[in-house]
Formats: structure tokens, C-alpha cells, sequence
């Protein structure tokens, strides 16, 4: 056991084809536009320990950060972090 390394988060890679899919839905976009899903951990103070992170390379190029595994998420989590953004 190491006290240095800590575990990646693990990731289901039909779920990131589902919230790809949500994406497209949800904002919506052309089949065309690219979309990134990252996890990543974060090791600042109040920061939670891990986030999603949805890279919409469109022009102009957008991201969205969700505070929760991607494996967490849902439609409606998507949704509401998507919510309020028109598409380009």
C-alpha cells in the first residue's frame, strides 16, 4: 500500500457514451461537435474528491464541471448543469 498514490477513479465507458448522448440532447448539438468527458481528481481544500468534467469542442469551445463521479450521474444531473446554456 502506498501512502503517495492514490486510486484513479473508475470509469464506465458505456455511461461516458451515455452522457455524451445526453449532451447532444440536451443542448443540442450537431452530430459534427466533438465531446470530451474527464474525470478528474482534485486535491485542493474544499474542492470535492472527484469531478466530471463535459469539454464541448464547438466554436466557441465550452466546459461544464459536475461535482461527482461520472459514474454517478444521471440525465437530470446533466441536465441541470447543461441548463441555461443555448446551443452554437
Amino acid at each position: 500500500m502506498s501512502l503517495f498514490k492514490q486510486q484513479r477513479p473508475v470509469t464506465d465507458p458505456q455511461h461516458i457514451q451515455q452522457i455524451k448522448a445526453w449532451t447532444y440532447d440536451i443542448l443540442p448539438l450537431s452530430a459534427d461537435i466533438p465531446i470530451s468527458i474527464s474525470q478528474l481528481q482534485c486535491h485542493e481544500p474544499g474542492c470535492p474528491p472527484i469531478e466530471t468534467v463535459i469539454a464541448v469542442m464547438g466554436q466557441p469551445p465550452r466546459t461544464f464541471k459536475i461535482h461527482a463521479a461520472a459514474v454517478e450521474l444521471s440525465y437530470d444531473a446533466v441536465a441541470e448543469a447543461l441548463a441555461g446554456h443555448s446551443p452554437h
